[in-house]
């Protein structure tokens, strides 16, 4: 008899309906999906930081021959 707790409240599972099941299910894919969400835009935020510096110190860098005067807007 596994129990779950939901708001301070102990559930068997096995005693839940059918209704009951399908929305724990789903709640507990989109935790799931929330948390995976949150670790990949902590990973993006952390990509962004670092290609800004390499950009700054890319703009501060000497100009290499050849340069072409390519024109990025940023933002």
């Amino acid at each position: 008899m596994p129990m779950i707790n939901i708001d301070g409240q102990e559930y068997d599972l096995d005693k839940l309906s059918a209704e009951a099941k399908g929305q724990l299910q789903s709640l507990q894919f989109v935790e799931a999906e929330l948390g995976r969400l949150a670790a990949q835009t902590a990973a993006m935020q952390t990509a962004r930081i670092a290609y800004g510096r390499a950009l700054k110190q890319a703009l501060t860098a000497p100009v290499q021959a050849g340069f072409s005067g390519d024109t990025i807007k940023l933002g």
